[in-house]
């Protein structure tokens, strides 16, 4: 089946809509503060639901669904999690960040130790987030975008470079007013887009008694409550990952302290972050009901599985599927524009933060303040997106290379340098003796700890602990190495 003009209709009004979002914004941005931090006095309810639409991208809204139906609920137990972590970030992280009033986070790296690590965090930051968008862009095209339109495998470059150049414009346009707004947006559709399936789904069904059919379950593995590195899912594998995760991002991303920082206080900065995890418990929940639901759907329908194979086998597809073959006119078009809104959520926050970025570390570094101005900044920094919007476009052709589901790859390619970004931050911040170099070279240790666990699978370690043995490895590796070289030093002093 393929989609009507109906269809196309909505999709297309839906990406006007972003344009005229980010052409309003643009009225409103006179300087790079406000292209940049919204004028530090943003609503937090609405930073809070940007935080979490940025955060909680296309990869999550497509791997979800695809986790549920192959492994079941285990990623669910990531949840519990929230509070432990909302305590941590909000007692420790967010006051300091508040406190400095920095543009770029980096920055505190630098007053605190120094200039060596302050470009490898910039250094990882920029990985970071190329990896994060260049991933989000080949998921939703080929593994959504093309199943859902029943286009071509062969357009996947073109409409990649399409995605991103609108996403380029409504950004470059209205900043971080236009990414907060249109992440609102986004949020409600991808919210609506979920209900919207589950109701239709349990209708086509008749009733919810085939969904507690035991059959259908029995392809997953019994639940584990232990923690155990070498098993890839259970409940302590991913409270750890998910804890580690959010204290890591909000601790050390661009794309979180920027929020913070454009709210007014302390107080209202915690708050965002709190709305950001609220939006992420519900739509997480919403998109395990979802899987639960498609899975129950293709069991009963098994002709419409297009190209054969199991449901386990054809788990990450299997939600786009529906999308086209399940829902009425209309409503198909309505879900595949809810899909481009969690991608282009996730990649106008990536392109504004790595503009602001790369801004303060090499334009103003650079060039002495005095001779820029408020508009020349403004100028660059849209230049700047712009040009890392088409980078990432370009990057999205390598990342069929990477092997596993979906869930793997963000684990593989997204995650790899979070714990090591956070690793600097975490000497900076909560080690009074910590040494330049020795943060620097703690930093390199953690990204090498997870590498040979992504891609070289050292003694069998799931893919899921990448985050939690890099940051326990780089941490350790920059106590004992400051603690050396302050003693050295201390000693050659005398």
């Amino acid at each position: 089946m393929k989609l009507t003009y109906l269809d196309w209709a909505i999709v297309i009004a839906y990406l006007v809509l972003m344009l005229c979002l980010g052409y309003y914004s643009s009225k409103k941005n006179k300087t790079a503060d406000d292209y940049l931090l919204g004028g530090k006095s943003m609503n937090p309810f609405m930073i809070g639901i940007s935080l979490f639409a940025t955060l909680f991208s296309t990869l999550s809204y497509l791997s979800y669904p695809g986790e549920m139906i192959k492994y079941g609920p285990v990623f669910l137990a990531g949840i519990l999690a929230f509070p432990v972590a909302s305590w941590i970030v909000g007692k420790f992280l967010i006051p300091k960040f508040m406190h400095l009033r920095v543009k770029s986070a980096y920055e505190i790296l630098e007053i605190n130790l120094g200039m060596n690590t302050r470009r490898l965090a910039v250094l990882f930051f920029l990985s970071l987030r190329l990896l994060w968008m260049t991933t989000i862009i080949y998921a939703t095209v080929d593994t959504a975008f093309v199943p859902i339109f029943n286009l071509d495998r062969s357009l996947v470059p073109l409409i990649s470079i399409a995605l991103s150049l609108l996403t380029i414009i409504y950004t470059t346009m209205g900043g971080l007013n236009a990414v907060v707004k249109t992440d609102v947006a986004q949020s409600i559709i991808m919210f609506l887009g979920l209900i919207i399936t589950i109701i239709f789904i349990l209708i086509q069904l008749g009733s919810v008694q085939p969904i507690f059919d035991p059959a259908i379950y029995s392809h997953w593995d019994p639940v584990e409550f232990k923690i155990n590195p070498i098993k890839r899912m259970t409940i302590g594998n991913i409270f750890i990952m998910t804890l580690v995760w959010q204290v890591c991002t909000a601790g050390s991303d661009q794309l979180a302290i920027q929020r913070y920082l454009s709210t007014k206080d302390v107080k209202t900065a915690k708050k965002s972050y709190n709305i950001s995890l609220w939006g992420s418990t519900l739509i997480q929940i919403l998109l395990a009901i979802t899987g639960l639901c498609v899975m129950t759907y293709f069991t009963y329908n098994p002709t419409e599985m297009e190209g054969g194979g199991t449901i386990f086998e054809k788990a990450d597809a299997l939600f786009p599927l529906f999308i086209r073959v399940g829902l009425p006119t209309g409503l198909t078009g309505l879900i595949a524009a809810a899909i481009l809104a969690a991608a282009m959520s996730s990649l106008s926050s990536g392109l504004n933060s790595s503009s602001a970025v790369i801004s303060e570390e090499i334009r103003h570094r650079k060039k002495n303040k005095k001779n820029t101005s408020d508009s020349s900044d403004l100028k660059f920094i849209k230049k700047i997106s712009v040009i890392i919007g088409i980078i990432v476009a370009l990057f999205s052709f390598f990342i069929p290379f990477i092997t596993g589901n979906l869930f793997d790859v963000i684990q593989k390619v997204v995650n790899l340098v979070v714990a090591p970004l956070f690793v600097l931050f975490f000497m900076a911040l909560f080690v009074p003796f910590a040494t330049d170099r020795a943060t620097a070279l703690a930093g390199i240790f953690s990204l090498i700890i997870a590498v040979f666990i992504a891609f070289f699978e050292i003694f069998g370690i799931s893919s899921l602990w990448i985050m939690t043995l890099s940051l326990l490895g780089g941490v350790m590796f920059g106590v004992v190495f400051s603690y050396i070289e302050v003693k050295i030093t201390s000693k050659n002093n005398k």
